[in-house]
């Protein structure tokens, strides 16, 4: 304001440059974000009718913005000035007006906006009387007429919350073209705003009569701070507001704040009546020369600087009661004109987690405008359409199809899906009422038959299953009714059907492997078409045959059964709960190119190999798997817990191609070896995302023992290698078409994928250190010594049987151990001896723990796994280095390696490959071949060639270090001796090598993007958690006994915050 005087006239320049910067602050972001995202994802361009209509847009809202905040208001007094925001509201309620006549809403819905216009209209005349009859003068008269264009030209800025409500074709077609090009867009509109805002404040400084050259004093004022101040809380304040408003606090925390706003301005300034006036003899002279102490000091000059602008004014001087009423009225108009213009947002209907394009219409706040722009951003709907949605949406509730796949489980795992599947059938019980989710229970039996005298019978797994869902609904405290049972002899085998105690249908389907295709992919196959084919269809070919049009009926399957028909893949002894299978629900549901969701995944069991793998997958989900979310997708879901659409298992080449009978040597490696990783690498191919969802929690057992558990990671590690390369393989075209994956995710993936080739080689490394430091040997030496058991394991591997080279294995991992702790110590030792942890290992080892620790702790309910930390470091060259051997050697074996049943499995296996394959008349999909694959063994030479090509790699980086070692000093980069205390002896020097600098930097860049992921992705995840969890009590708040259960998951999930 120009009577303020803590910043003297010849400043004035700098607190205008300062609003400039405030004015294009949330412009710079957007074009920083909407460039990042036109190079790496989306560069789709509008039309050329789009981007004039743009243009001249953001030319009005811009040239209305600065002519605003840099012309008129320096000239008006604080209250004007906090008030006058308010009116930018006076377009969208005229569109309002103009919408809801159109689509004929009730009179009294009409009313609001129509008051809302009256009201602003009506400060405007409050406004410009208080000023043109009490204090009328030339420049006055300008700053008023400025200021009420200004504000009407700002109110155009929401006009797409109402293009599509006005039934023009011109303007809905920009909407839809400015929505596919909204990066382009974005950029466009940000550079005009960038523009303009320049070239206001550009011309506006010589034309007032001041000059540029006091800018450079912009360090020694106060305006630094008060700008940066308020584009971080401004910034910050969007961000709470969309955070509000996912998590169901649209009216508590974004509503009535934001009208509040203005109010608790006024009254921070206006009611302290402890703030004074500075005395007569405190001129400007006295502001100039006076340097406040302390911020309380500033804050008070402040204050008293902003109470000047009002009590300066003749109205307040000579108290004349006409001027200071007008002051009031313009005030509260303008004040209740906002509110009731957007009244509409307090009865908003949204979703728990709703997505930031659907709760607001543009990208990004305004910088001068803060709560005006998100109350008049937030998205506008008809009352009466709102309804008829809602109609229609009655009969669109999604059908969540649960199919888990068994085989050889026992008493105890089977006991723990169907207790899961019991939960769910509690918690969404199938009634004549219309649900927003209902669920249907399927469990396909791999092998459940055996050969007795009089044909083919049950086998004691089949028998099993049976006992233990008749015994199921006992675990209730209120005993249930047992499962009405139904048995149905079918091509494949037999079916059993089961409707549970609370209604729904459960269905056991018993494969005979003599009569369909076995194995888990099979099984998968043998579900998507009977559910996504058969189900979906049969309805609408009875519906065609009934003469009705075959383009419609194709519409509907594809909007509504595909969309909203998911498959959530179990293995037959996963344990959930309800709450797990919800979340995943609410991802798929609100975002539609979503095609699949995994939870976070618990190993359970007991002893030293399951201890390493629960610190494994934790390490994995923490990290590695929020980090795939964050960047990009999520390159595995995996089959023991994951939801996927139909509509994205039915797209083109995922289903069908998932069907593809493996006919070469790498085919039985990428598909039947890790088949849950396949599918995703489908459907990411085919531009459908794959998300992490770290609340939604299941258990499924683990290997316990040294060789079940590396016959799991053999068929587990060259699969996702043969997959990830294969994704990595058309990278381009998958960016192209998936607009989560971006180039810069691909490298991110390269730089992983050669990260893990290498990881043999790391170890080697690791141990070749580990001699230095504990035998203080040659490093040369000490590398031979360290690649030489390795090489000789290698070597035994081409030799031996597995079962031997697994009990060789092991005894290595042993002594592995050994030198892993010798290592920790005699680095620990190192750094007491050099008095100072600023060493290369020495940070790294620090470095490493505290990332854990603190990742750790950020789940407080999985911290007590950070003491499996210690075991897993010891494991390293176990799991890294001979697993990797092993996995790569036995390539060609392609059988499943866990689960195994001795000697039955073999007889049952040579019989039936000696019978004919059968082909089933109960559908036409491939699974209803008959094939044997659980003695396939691959051709050798297949596994030569990668096996020669994975280890060359690795022999190219030891040989690297091992010649740069020989070099010596020549290239080994010098790194000074640094103590804690900040100085550092130059006679004592660290010696890195290049390769190994190029190593630890690589290491150190990837873990640190994933612990930024993993943060980014904790606050989101606990956004959805109390999003749901405030739902949920609502939905359940009548029915005590589901409320208790709520209540008690929402207990015990809170622990994980």
């Amino acid at each position: 304001n120009n009577q303020t005087e803590i910043i003297c006239s010849e400043q004035k320049p700098t607190a205008l440059l300062g609003i400039g910067f405030v004015l294009v602050g949330p412009s710079v972001l957007l074009l920083l974000k909407s460039t990042w995202k036109f190079i790496f994802k989306s560069a789709t361009r509008p039309s050329k009718k789009t981007i004039f209509w743009v243009l001249c847009v953001e030319f009005l809202v811009a040239l209305g913005a600065a002519v605003l905040t840099i012309v008129s208001m320096p000239h008006f007094d604080i209250v004007t000035n906090v008030m006058i925001l308010n009116s930018v509201s006076i377009l969208s309620a005229v569109f309002q007006v103009v919408a809801e006549c159109l689509a004929k809403e009730r009179k009294w819905l009409i009313m609001l906006p129509v008051c809302s216009i009256l009201l602003t209209v009506t400060g405007y005349v409050f406004f410009a009387i208080s000023y043109l009859i009490f204090e009328s003068s030339l420049e006055i008269n300008i700053s008023i007429g400025l200021a009420i264009v200004g504000t009407i030209c700002v109110s155009v800025n929401w006009w797409e919350n109402y293009s599509m409500l006005f039934a023009v074709s011109f303007l809905e077609d920009i909407s839809r073209d400015i929505a596919q090009s909204r990066n382009v867009v974005c950029i466009i509109s940000s550079l005009m705003r960038i523009l303009v805002t320049s070239a206001v404040v550009g011309a506006y400084v010589p034309l007032s009569g001041r000059e540029w050259k006091s800018v450079k004093l912009v360090f020694e004022t106060v305006v630094v701070s008060l700008v940066v101040i308020q584009m971080t809380s401004s910034a910050l304040c969007r961000w709470f507001v969309v955070v509000a408003c996912k998590m169901h606090a649209l009216r508590r925390s974004f509503v009535l704040p934001m009208y509040l706003a203005s109010i608790t301005v006024l009254a921070v300034f206006l009611f302290p009546t402890a703030v004074r006036l500075p005395k007569s003899n405190q001129t400007s002279t006295f502001f100039e020369t006076f340097q406040p102490k302390s911020s309380g000091e500033w804050l008070h000059l402040m204050l008293t600087d902003a109470i000047r602008t009002l009590n300066t004014r003749d109205i307040m001087v000579h108290k004349k009661t006409g001027g200071l009423a007008c002051l009031g009225c313009s005030a509260l108009s303008w004040w209740l004109g906002l509110m009731l213009s957007t009244v509409y947002i307090w009865y908003l209907k949204i979703h728990r987690i709703e997505r930031t394009q659907d709760l607001f219409v543009r990208c990004m706040y305004e910088g001068a405008f803060l709560e005006q722009s998100m109350l008049l951003n937030t998205r506008f709907e008809i009352r009466k359409r709102i309804k008829e949605k809602k109609l229609k949406g009655e009969h669109m509730e999604i059908l969540v199809f649960l199919c888990a796949t068994m085989w050889h489980e026992t008493y105890d795992e089977m006991m723990k899906i169907i207790i899961s599947m019991f939960r769910l059938d509690k918690y969404r019980p199938k009634t004549d009422k219309q649900s927003d989710v209902e669920f249907e229970f399927h469990i396909y039996f791999d092998d459940a038959f055996k050969d007795v005298d009089n044909g083919r019978h049950a086998n004691e797994y089949a028998e099993i299953l049976v006992d233990v869902i008749k015994e199921d609904p006992c675990i209730f405290k209120q005993k249930a009714a047992l499962p009405r049972q139904k048995i149905i002899n079918t091509p494949y085998g037999g079916r059993l059907e089961y409707t549970l105690p609370k209604g729904n249908l459960m269905m056991v389907h018993l494969k005979d492997k003599t009569l369909i295709r076995h194995k888990k992919r099979w099984s998968q196959i043998m579900y998507l078409y009977y559910i996504l084919g058969w189900r979906l269809n049969r309805q609408y070919f009875e519906e065609f045959e009934a003469g009705k049009e075959l383009d419609f009926l194709k519409e509907r399957l594809k909007v509504s059964d595909r969309e909203n028909t998911y498959i959530l893949a179990l293995d037959g002894d996963t344990d959930f709960q309800p709450s797990a299978v919800m979340l995943l629900i609410d991802r798929l549901n609100l975002y539609p190119e979503v095609g699949a969701a995994c939870g976070r995944i618990h190993p359970t069991g007991t002893g030293p190999m399951v201890w390493y793998q629960k610190f494994e997958y934790a390490v994995g989900h923490w990290l590695q798997k929020t980090a795939e979310h964050v960047f990009g997708c999520v390159l595995c879901s995996p089959g023991c817990f994951s939801l996927f659409r139909g509509a994205a298992l039915m797209d083109d080449n995922v289903m069908k191609r998932y069907t593809t009978k493996a006919s070469e040597a790498s085919h039985y490696v990428q598909y039947d070896q890790g088949e849950d990783r396949w599918l995703c690498t489908l459907l990411l191919q085919q531009g459908w995302r794959v998300e992490y969802n770290a609340a939604s929690d299941a258990y499924t057992n683990a290997p316990q023992d040294f060789k079940e558990f590396y016959n799991q990671r053999r068929r587990w590690g060259p699969s996702t290698m043969a997959n990830t390369i294969d994704l990595l393989g058309s990278g381009g075209l998958t960016s192209q078409r998936n607009s989560s994956i971006s180039k810069l995710y691909i490298l991110y993936q390269i730089i992983s994928m050669a990260a893990s080739i290498l990881g043999p080689a790391t170890v080697c490394l690791m141990i070749s250190g580990s001699f230095v430091f504990i035998l203080n040997m040659d490093e040369n030496i000490a590398l031979t010594l360290a690649i030489v058991p390795p090489t000789v394991y290698l070597i035994l591997c081409f030799k031996l049987k597995s079962d031997t080279q697994i009990k060789i294995a092991a005894i290595m991992s042993v002594f592995y151990a050994f030198l892993m702790a010798g290592t920790v110590l005699s680095i620990i030792g190192d750094l007491v001896k050099q008095k100072t942890f600023l060493t290369p290992s020495g940070l790294f080892l620090i470095g490493m723990v505290v990332l854990y620790i603190i990742t750790a702790a950020l789940h407080p309910q999985e911290f007590s796994l950070v003491i499996y930390g210690l075991l897993y470091f010891l494991c390293i060259p176990s799991g890294y280095l001979l697993l990797v051997i092993y996995s790569i050697v036995n390539m060609n074996n392609v059988t499943w390696g866990t689960r195994e049943t001795g000697s039955q499995a073999k007889t049952t296996a040579v019989n039936t490959i000696k019978k004919k394959v059968m082909n089933a008349t109960c559908c036409k999909c491939p699974c209803v071949e008959s094939e044997d694959l659980s003695e396939k063994i691959l051709p050798l030479f297949f596994s030569l060639q990668v096996t020669f090509a994975f280890f060359f790699c690795n022999v190219l980086w030891l040989v690297a270090t091992f010649f740069l070692q020989a070099i010596g000093d020549l290239v080994s980069i010098k790194i000074p001796k640094i103590y804690p205390n900040g100085t550092y002896d130059p006679t004592e020097v660290f010696s890195l090598d290049p390769i190994a600098l190029m190593f630890l930097l690589s290491f150190a860049s990837l873990l640190l993007m994933q612990f930024v992921a993993m943060l980014y992705h904790r606050i989101y995840t606990l956004i959805h958690f109390v999003a749901y969890a405030d739902t949920e009590m609502k939905s359940y708040r009548k029915q005590s006994h589901r409320s208790h259960q709520v209540s008690q998951w929402i207990t015990h999930k809170m622990m994980t915050f």
